[in-house]
Parts: C-alpha cells; sequence; structure tokens
C-alpha cells in the first residue's frame, strides 16, 4: 500500500490550502482514511477522518468550520481543504487507511507527510 501527501506549503494566516492523498495497492473504498498532523516536539495527532463511502465524517474540535475532508473513490484520492489556516496549524500533515476513527491505532497505513507552514 503506498499513501503520498502533496499540496503543503507556506501560507499566510488566515490563507487556504489543499492537501491530497493518493492511494494505490488496496481497494480504496474498502477503508477509512484519516488525516493526522505533528508539530515539532508534539505528538501526532488526529485532524480529520472520512468512512469508505463518504458519507461519514469527523473532525478535531480546533479544526471544525475550518477544515473539510472528502474523498473521490473513483480517483483514489482524499482531500483536505484548509480554510482560515492559522500558525497552530503549522505541522506535517499525513494521510492514512484503516478503520473509521480518530485514534493512531485505527489505521496501519501511513504516508510521508506533507508540511504545512502558516505564518503570522
Amino acid at each position: 500500500v503506498q499513501l503520498e501527501e502533496s499540496g503543503g506549503g507556506l501560507v499566510q494566516d488566515g490563507d487556504s490550502l489543499r492537501l491530497t492523498c493518493a492511494a494505490s495497492g488496496r481497494t480504496f473504498s474498502d477503508y477509512a482514511i484519516g488525516w493526522f498532523r505533528q508539530a515539532p516536539g508534539k505528538e501526532r495527532e488526529f485532524v480529520a477522518t472520512i468512512s469508505q463511502s463518504g458519507i461519514s465524517t469527523y473532525y478535531t474540535n480546533s479544526v471544525k468550520g475550518r477544515f473539510t475532508i472528502s474523498r473521490d473513490n473513483a480517483k483514489n484520492t482524499v482531500y483536505l481543504q484548509m480554510n482560515s489556516l492559522k500558525p497552530e496549524d503549522t505541522a506535517v500533515y499525513y494521510c492514512a487507511t484503516g478503520k473509521f476513527g480518530s485514534s493512531r491505532g485505527s489505521y496501519d497505513y501511513w504516508g510521508q507527510g506533507t508540511q504545512v507552514t502558516v505564518s503570522s
């Protein structure tokens, strides 16, 4: 299974970014996809997840109303639209496949991450 994140970069406070997670090597629609992030010196934390069909989504409180997760099973791709970015959103963002949930243990395959930096 291979997961590849893209779309990260350096933006200003209040800007938007869209992250993409492209998957291969697994029946994409059989698995939930989660986004996590890890800031320097901190634990990797849950950001958002989407169910196999895309009907169910769940977000950590700090991103609710600003981030939107979506998926296109025909393209084996998941997106994380991030609006109103804040400096505290700065982190390496990872996508992962597994079961629908907010714990790291729910996911078994991970990408290499993409850096998001939000300057004030």
